[in-house]
Parts: structure tokens; C-alpha cells; sequence
């Protein structure tokens, strides 16, 4: 059963849960925030719906409210920077800000951030990016949860990786996981009672399935692309934890929980070149020339990254946001908890 609820609801009750937990009002308001707009733009997976496990990582200690991303190492346009096991979102939006502002100062700007936890929807940090007129290319590395391709047990992570470009009509955002489907948005096929619309992992004995319930017990995801994902997924791994100083994939999968993980945050600012306009001509030509070609089912339509979550963020602003009424009703009750 889903619910209609405003945003403005959800970013009020969630300001007042994170408050209770002790985060201090501009983290508490930050974190609102950044929850609200994941459920905004579509992606309930990551945005209402990982609530509830975020309370838990707080209860349990992995989420450290106290703590912070600060500078350790700087070299010129590069830093080093220590999550200190903080919260993912609020290191995350700070490591952005600080690869914009690198950026604005020298033409390009990288984070590489170790020791922090899971930042939610890599997109969020995608469009903070180009808000600020700056191209950005972000990734994480996760626990093992994909094989790599060849084997059966979970050796790589399904690394997000977002890449985002500043356009005036509506900014275009990729985020990706490696994994055909991410876990949050395989547990939403759950919450609906569907199956996947394509192979997105395997069951316990290993094979290939659209079953939601079943990947998820397994915790085998199928890597996008096969073999070319998982290599994908190594090269990510590798980066992020050799700039940061940090945990690898490995490392990160010895721990009972996912936490003290890995990132990159690359950001380039385009208006070093006089030719703004241009820019914003090449990339509606690349965008038109998409566009304009026949569907291949009637009412289907080609997309640039980002377009359809654009456009849910609209119709969600004009209509309500549907949110699951279990997960809606669980984050009251964590609310009202003594």
C-alpha cells in the first residue's frame, strides 16, 4: 500500500527523528534534507525507504554523530580527507563542496575520502555539483556483493559511480550502480511483490534470477555489462582506495558491517573556457539527436541521465510523493520510541 505524502511532511518529521538521535540542528536539517530530496526525485530506495537502517547504524555505534571528514593530506589540487566514521551523507556533501571549491580556484578539484560510511544516492552529491556549474565524477566502493565474473562468491562491490554535467534546461546526472539493479531498488521490487524486470542476481544455488527475495538472501548481484562490470568494479575499488589511503573492497567486507569505506570526489569547472554558450549548444545537440528517434514500443521514449528523475521531481513537487506505507509508518514509530 503506498501513501501520498508532501515533502515539506517528510523533511519535518525527519528533521525531528534526527534530532532525537542527538545530531546537531544544521546536521539534523542537512540530513532531512538530503533524504526528502532522494524521495523527491524517484528514488525512494535510497531515500525513505533507507531510513530506518540508517537509525540502526546510528543505534549501533557505525554512524558516529559527533564526527566528521576532515583534511589529513593536501597536494596541490588533490586532498586526503578522514570521514572518522561520520555520516556518509554529511561527509559526502562536505567532500563535494571542497572538490567545487578546488575547482573553482585551479580548473579541477579531487576529495579521496577513507573511513566513512554509506552516502545513499550518489546523485545527490551529482546535482550539488552542477548547481554550482561543475562537472563531477563521484564513486564508492561497498562491501563484496557481487561475484567477480567467473566465480561464485562474492569478491567486488557494486560500486556506484555518478557522473554529472551543468546544463541550463535540466542538468544530466548518471548514477549507477554496478550491479544490474542496486539492493535498494531490488528490496523496493520486494516491498511491491514484483519480480525484476531483467536478471539482477543469483539465487542460493547459483543461478541467474529475477527474484527479488531470493538475491537478496544471497547478497549476489549481477554485475552490469557481466565481465565488463566486474572489471568495472576492481578499477573503482583500486582508485579509490589507493588516493585515499583507505579500505579496499577486502577490507571493507572483513568487518561485520559496511562501514569505513572509500570515495572519490572529482569535480571540474567548465567556465575556465570563454565558450560557456558553446558548451551548452554541444551538449542539446548530443541530447536532441537522442531524443529524436522512433520508440521502440508505442509511448516509450528515449532519455538523457537524469531526465525521468527531473521529471518525478516535478510531478512529486505538484502531487505528493508515494512513499511505502509500512516504511512510512516504521519511521513514525522510531519517532515516537522512548
Amino acid at each position: 500500500m503506498m501513501l501520498t505524502i508532501t515533502s515539506q511532511e517528510m523533511k519535518d518529521v525527519l528533521y525531528a527523528l534526527f534530532k532525537k538521535y542527538e545530531f546537531t540542528e544544521s546536521k539534523a536539517n542537512l540530513l532531512a534534507d538530503v533524504f526528502t530530496q532522494n524521495t523527491l526525485y524517484g528514488i525512494n530506495s535510497h531515500g525513505i525507504n533507507r531510513v530506518p537502517y540508517f537509525i540502526e547504524t546510528v543505534k549501533k555505534g557505525i554512524v558516529k554523530i559527533d564526527k566528521e571528514a576532515k583534511k589529513v593530506e593536501a597536494f596541490g589540487n588533490i586532498e586526503r580527507w578522514d570521514g572518522n566514521q561520520g555520516s556518509g551523507i554529511i561527509n559526502a556533501v562536505t567532500c563535494t563542496n571542497r572538490a567545487i571549491a578546488l575547482a573553482k580556484k585551479g580548473g579541477m578539484g579531487l576529495v579521496a575520502l577513507r573511513n566513512t560510511n554509506h552516502w545513499m544516492r550518489g546523485g545527490y552529491y551529482g546535482w550539488q555539483a552542477a548547481n554550482e556549474n561543475c562537472i563531477a565524477i563521484l564513486f564508492t566502493n561497498t562491501k563484496p556483493n557481487m561475484p567477480a565474473w567467473g566465480g561464485k562468491e562474492n569478491r567486488i562491490g557494486n560500486n556506484p559511480f555518478v557522473v554529472s554535467i551543468p546544463r541550463k534546461e535540466g542538468h544530466i546526472v548518471l548514477d549507477m550502480a554496478l550491479s544490474q539493479f542496486s539492493f535498494g531498488k531490488i528490496n523496493d521490487y520486494k516491498l511491491k511483490g514484483e519480480q525484476l524486470p531483467y536478471l539482477g542476481g543469483w539465487d542460493e544455488d547459483h543461478n541467474l534470477s529475477r527474484n527479488p527475495e531470493k538475491i537478496l538472501k544471497t547478497e549476489k548481484g549481477l554485475p552490469v555489462g557481466y565481465w565488463k562490470g566486474s572489471a568495472f568494479s576492481i578499477v573503482l575499488d583500486m582508485i579509490a582506495t589507493l588516493l585515499s589511503a583507505g579500505n579496499s573492497t577486502y577490507k571493507i567486507g572483513l568487518s561485520e558491517y559496511e562501514t569505513a569505506i572509500s570515495q572519490i570526489y572529482l569535480c571540474i569547472y567548465p567556465e575556465i573556457f570563454p565558450d560557456k554558450a558553446l558548451q551548452q549548444t554541444l551538449l542539446n545537440e548530443i541530447i536532441n539527436y537522442t531524443h529524436d528517434t522512433a520508440p521502440n514500443k508505442d509511448g516509450k521514449m528515449t532519455y538523457y541521465p537524469g531526465e525521468r528523475s527531473l521529471n518525478a521531481m516535478k510531478h512529486n513537487i505538484k502531487d505528493g510523493m508515494n512513499v511505502n506505507a509500512e516504511i512510512w509508518q516504521k519511521v513514525l514509530s522510531i519517532l515516537k520510541e522512548q
